[in-house]
């Protein structure tokens, strides 16, 4: 079973940027409707709702129904595509040998070894480098690592660490995931997992220790844009979600700018999430002025991408 708290963060997902996701062409709120043979945009979105609505066909729900009924999944799979499109972490995905109880954190311990000599397989190497064309110099700052799990699925291990360079949390990035074939062998397991006790945290905390007074500090979502800003010559750390974080975290970015004279700068992605990620950012900094929005050219869906196509 999944909780029903994580399964509330699902449904309060924008509802347009899940179509979005699913490939659906949003415009003035109404779409091609997926679940009959549409000829105009029947299709409609309300974003006070959260809802969708088919004017012809009638079909509507929510965030779940719309990932559930488009690629023909059960729920439980619907929602673990929507957690992995949108970095939430669900707890069913924890290991189910341990007890859920908030007292429990991350247990650092079991996993610096990991870190110490990172090694990167055939597959890591071939995403870092032949598909992401990063600097290795940026991989080796993060320190990233690689492991084949019993199953045969590569995974790219990617630390969290603190200011101190304290390694606090730790991300699994299935190599062999494909987004667009959910049922296909190489998607059966989830894009991310977690270690027990891993929380939302800033990523690349340590680069802040090299920022000189007055240097912009770039505000990324998630780890792949951080990689694609900082082999840019950018210093940047990453943030999955605001609105997860923890207060300490929060307080770090809103005294740079006291301590530093830190100008935050961030590239939103183009869509619904990337958009609430900038806004939720600015509205917890305290100030409009806190940070500078930059925008993506035209048919770029993030920095990533944008980066790909100047490498």
């Amino acid at each position: 079973m999944i909780d029903q708290n994580d399964i509330q963060k699902l449904i309060d997902l924008p509802i347009e940027g899940v179509a979005k996701r699913l490939g659906l062409i949003v415009k003035r709120h109404f779409s091609l409707c997926p679940f009959h043979d549409d000829q105009r945009p029947s299709l409609h979105f309300n974003t006070s709702k959260n809802r969708y609505r088919c004017y012809v066909c009638g079909a509507n729900g929510r965030t779940i129904d719309l990932v559930a009924n488009h690629l023909n999944l059960k729920f439980a799979d619907a929602c673990k595509w929507l957690a992995d499109e949108h970095n939430v972490i669900l707890s069913e995905w924890q290991p189910a040998d341990k007890p859920q109880t908030p007292k429990h954190t991350f247990d650092a311990s079991k996993y610096l070894r990991f870190f110490e000599r990172p090694f990167l397989n055939e597959a890591a190497r071939t995403f870092l480098f032949d598909q992401r064309k990063l600097d290795p110099r940026v991989v080796s700052w993060c320190r990233l690592n690689s492991f084949t799990d019993k199953q045969g699925t590569s995974w790219l291990q990617i630390p969290y660490y603190d200011i101190d360079s304290h390694l606090i949390g730790v991300q699994n990035r299935n190599l062999s995931y494909q987004s667009s074939s959910i049922n296909n062998q190489s998607s059966s397991a989830p894009r991310f997992k977690f270690p027990y006790g891993h929380t939302c945290h800033i990523y690349n905390l340590p680069v802040l220790k090299l920022l000189k007074k007055g240097e912009p500090l770039f505000i990324t979502e998630g780890a792949s844009d951080c990689w694609a800003m900082l082999s840019s010559g950018h210093k940047a750390v990453a943030i999955p979600s605001a609105t997860l974080l923890k207060p300490q975290d929060l307080q770090i970015l809103s005294t740079l700018n006291s301590q530093l004279s830190t100008v935050l700068h961030m590239y939103p992605d183009q869509d619904e999430p990337g958009e609430r990620l900038f806004l939720d950012l600015r509205r917890l900094l305290g100030s409009p002025s806190s940070i500078v929005r930059h925008q993506l050219p035209p048919d770029y869906k993030d920095y990533s991408d944008y980066y790909l196509s100047k490498h």
